[in-house]
C-alpha cells in the first residue's frame, strides 16, 4: 500500500518534518511505501488566485500545479497530512493548498441549482496535528471538537472522503520530543493494519 503524507511547515528541521519522516519509516517497516510532499520545498503556492476561483465556476481548467498534486493524491491509498496548529487549524500553507487542490471539479461538483455531488468517496485520510498546547487544554476550551467540525466534517467529509484517525500529538514545546517521535513511528507501522488483516 501506498501513502501520500503532506508536510504542513515551512522549515524542514522542524519537529513536524521529523515526525512525518518517522511516519514513513514506520510504514516502510510494515512493508509500505510513500511519498513525502513537502510542500514549502516544492514551493507549492498556496494563494488561491484568479485562476483558482475560474477553476471553482468553470471558468477554466486546473493550473499545472494543481493537477500535479490532485495526481500524487490518486496515486496513493491513503493520504496524510501532518501539520503544525497554528490558531487551533491548519497552517496557511496547508490550507492554500486544500483550497486549491480540492477544486469544484475534481473533489466535488456543485451544480447550478446548489447541490453538490461528493467526488471523493473512497478516499481515505488520516490528520496528525502538531501541538505546542497540551491535550487538556485542546479538550477544555473546546478545540478539538472545533477542529473536527472544520477539517474533518467541513473539509474531507463535504468532499465524500473518509478520515480514519485524527492524532494530536500535543504538548510539542513540552521539551520531550522523543515520545512524540516514537508515537508518530507507530502510528506509521500500524496505518495500515486493518487492511491488512482484510487481505
Amino acid at each position: 500500500m501506498h501513502a501520500l503524507i503532506v508536510i504542513g511547515h515551512h522549515d524542514p528541521d522542524s519537529l513536524t518534518h521529523a515526525l512525518a519522516r518517522q511516519i514513513a519509516a514506520g510504514l516502510h517497516a510494515s512493508g509500505h511505501t510513500s511519498e513525502l510532499a513537502d510542500l514549502a520545498a516544492e514551493g507549492f503556492d498556496p494563494r488561491f488566485s484568479l485562476a483558482d476561483h475560474a477553476v471553482h465556476r468553470r471558468q477554466g481548467k486546473p493550473p499545472a500545479d494543481v493537477l500535479a498534486e490532485q495526481a500524487r493524491i490518486e496515486r496513493a491509498d491513503t493520504l496524510l497530512l501532518v501539520y503544525p496548529i497554528y490558531w487551533w487549524s491548519l497552517p496557511a500553507l496547508l490550507k492554500g493548498w486544500v483550497e486549491r487542490v480540492f477544486s469544484n471539479g475534481w473533489a466535488f461538483d456543485q451544480a447550478a441549482d446548489g447541490s453538490t455531488t461528493k467526488r471523493l468517496r473512497g478516499m481515505t485520510a488520516h490528520l496528525v496535528g502538531v501541538a505546542g498546547a497540551d491535550a487538556s487544554t485542546f479538550e477544555r476550551h473546546g478545540y478539538r471538537e472545533a477542529m473536527r467540525v472544520q477539517i474533518e466534517h467541513g473539509i474531507f467529509d463535504y468532499c465524500g472522503a473518509q478520515v480514519l484517525s485524527s492524532t494530536l500529538l500535543a504538548d510539542s514545546e513540552g521539551g520531550h520530543p522523543q515520545a512524540l517521535i516514537e508515537q508518530a513511528k507507530g502510528l506509521g507501522q500500524s496505518l495500515f493494519n486493518e487492511l491488512d488483516s482484510a487481505a
